[in-house]
Protein backbone atom coordinates (compact mmCIF):
# COMPACT_ATOMS: atom_id res chain seq x y z
CA UNK A 1 0.00 0.00 0.00
CA UNK A 2 1.11 3.52 -0.77
CA UNK A 3 -0.20 6.70 0.80
CA UNK A 4 -1.33 9.48 -1.52
CA UNK A 5 -1.62 13.00 -0.11
CA UNK A 6 -3.22 15.95 -1.89
CA UNK A 7 -1.72 19.28 -0.90
CA UNK A 8 -3.02 22.83 -0.91
CA UNK A 9 -6.35 23.69 -2.50
CA UNK A 10 -7.01 20.22 -3.91
CA UNK A 11 -9.07 19.58 -0.77
CA UNK A 12 -9.13 15.78 -0.92
CA UNK A 13 -8.48 13.36 1.93
CA UNK A 14 -5.39 11.17 1.77
CA UNK A 15 -5.80 7.71 0.22
CA UNK A 16 -4.07 4.40 0.74
CA UNK A 17 -3.93 2.32 -2.43
CA UNK A 18 -2.33 -0.87 -3.68
CA UNK A 19 -0.68 0.14 -6.98
CA UNK A 20 2.46 -1.01 -8.79
CA UNK A 21 3.52 2.26 -10.45
CA UNK A 22 2.54 5.88 -11.04
CA UNK A 23 0.76 5.03 -14.29
CA UNK A 24 -1.63 2.74 -12.41
CA UNK A 25 -2.12 5.41 -9.74
CA UNK A 26 -2.94 8.02 -12.39
CA UNK A 27 -5.56 5.72 -13.94
CA UNK A 28 -7.26 5.31 -10.56
CA UNK A 29 -7.15 9.01 -9.67
CA UNK A 30 -8.46 10.05 -13.11
CA UNK A 31 -11.74 8.27 -12.31
CA UNK A 32 -12.49 11.08 -9.84
CA UNK A 33 -13.73 14.06 -11.86
CA UNK A 34 -12.51 16.60 -9.26
CA UNK A 35 -8.99 15.15 -9.25
CA UNK A 36 -8.84 14.70 -13.01
CA UNK A 37 -8.48 18.44 -13.63
CA UNK A 38 -5.87 18.83 -10.89
CA UNK A 39 -3.75 16.00 -12.24
CA UNK A 40 -3.22 17.94 -15.47
CA UNK A 41 -1.60 20.78 -13.49
CA UNK A 42 0.16 19.13 -10.57
CA UNK A 43 3.64 17.85 -9.93
CA UNK A 44 4.14 14.51 -8.18
CA UNK A 45 6.58 13.78 -5.39
CA UNK A 46 7.54 10.25 -4.39
CA UNK A 47 9.06 10.13 -0.90
CA UNK A 48 9.76 13.89 -1.13
CA UNK A 49 11.45 13.76 -4.58
CA UNK A 50 9.77 15.10 -7.73
CA UNK A 51 9.19 12.35 -10.31
CA UNK A 52 7.88 12.50 -13.88
CA UNK A 53 8.21 8.92 -15.16
CA UNK A 54 4.82 7.20 -14.99
CA UNK A 55 6.53 3.81 -15.00
CA UNK A 56 8.27 4.58 -11.70
CA UNK A 57 7.69 1.51 -9.53
CA UNK A 58 6.05 1.91 -6.15
CA UNK A 59 6.63 -0.20 -3.07
CA UNK A 60 4.79 -0.76 0.16
CA UNK A 61 5.07 2.30 2.43
CA UNK A 62 5.85 4.85 -0.30
CA UNK A 63 4.37 8.33 0.13
CA UNK A 64 3.12 10.18 -2.94
CA UNK A 65 2.23 13.86 -2.76
CA UNK A 66 0.17 15.58 -5.44
CA UNK A 67 1.52 19.13 -5.56
CA UNK A 68 -0.63 21.87 -7.08
CA UNK A 69 1.02 24.83 -8.81
CA UNK A 70 1.62 27.90 -6.66
CA UNK A 71 2.37 31.50 -7.39
CA UNK A 72 4.59 33.74 -5.40
CA UNK A 73 5.75 37.24 -5.35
Amino acid sequence: MVKVEFLGPINTDALELDVANLRQLKEILNKNENLKEWLKLCAVALNDEIVTDLDTPLKNGDKICILPPVCGG
